[in-house]
């Protein structure tokens, strides 16, 4: 199986979200399914069909993040240094419009592009890994293509 490159924020993320889900989340579901097949015929009980299609989501998702944490391939970006790569905190300006961003570039399952976490297999981060401070990229984006020069690189 291939490794999944993940920050250790994302890490600590998931490994929050997986003791919530099994230590609150689960058990709260099979109190709600006792309760719900107490009140009598299971075949007409809303609750208890609600309860169990819960409970199916929450042992989905509990399997999902065990895959992820068993091939996480944890990633220091203060370790790192140079040229753009996994990691890297990039300020960028666009070319065109002369607005400035900043992106992390971090693994699938911790992006989330409102707080400025981009996906490492975003056509965005494709362009930039690789590249120095003061380079130019173009990136085609489905907005079209778009154009960026890169401003700052940390590993924070």
């Amino acid at each position: 199986m291939e490794k999944i490159p993940m920050t250790r924020a994302g890490h600590a993320a998931l490994e929050k979200e997986l003791k919530t889900l099994k230590s609150d989340e689960r058990p709260a579901i099979i109190r709600a399914i006792s309760e719900a097949r107490e009140h009598g015929d299971l075949s007409e009980n809303a609750e208890y069909h609600s309860a169990r299609e819960k409970q199916s989501f929450i042992e989905g998702r509990i399997k999902e993040i065990e895959g992820i944490l068993s091939l996480a391939e944890v990633i220091d970006p203060k370790t790192l240094q140079g040229a753009i790569k996994f990691g890297a905190t990039v300020t960028v300006v666009d070319e065109d419009t002369d607005e400035e961003k900043t992106w992390q570039i971090v693994g699938e399952h911790e992006a989330n592009i409102e707080k400025g976490l981009l996906n490492v297999r975003s056509p965005i981060a494709r362009a930039l890994i690789g590249k120095e401070e003061g380079d130019s990229v173009e990136v085609r984006t489905p907005g079209g293509e778009k154009s960026y020069e890169i401003l700052k690189i940390e590993y924070v």
